[in-house]
């Protein structure tokens, strides 16, 4: 009996938030690259949201052929949701500290 491989599945990772040379690195314009990618990894984050909910939608209707597709789907999302509030927990964080340091 052999299982089939997966096929090829979107990632997120902390890399897609941020380039870490980028953050180390100060120049001229940097701001506006963390910006992109930040949104970028958010656009991915609700792609992958509304692929799960349609899959979800699918798999309720019966319209879904195999339920794995949709389990995967709302796990890849719930990592990438769980990175995302873990990013701006810390972001918050550093904020506040910083803001005590100043007074």
């Amino acid at each position: 009996m052999s299982i089939p491989p997966i096929g090829a599945m979107p990632s997120v990772s902390a890399a897609s938030f941020a380039q870490p040379t980028q953050a180390v690195r100060p120049s001229v314009g940097g701001e506006a690259d963390f910006g992109t990618s930040l949104g970028s990894a958010i656009d991915g984050l609700q792609s992958m949201q509304s692929t799960a909910s349609e899959l979800a939608i699918k798999a309720v209707t019966g319209d879904l052929a195999d339920v794995h597709d949709y389990t995967i789907a709302a796990t890849q999302a719930s990592v990438a949701m769980e990175l995302t509030a873990t990013i701006r927990n810390r972001a918050v964080d550093a904020f506040n500290e910083i803001m005590r340091m100043q007074g």
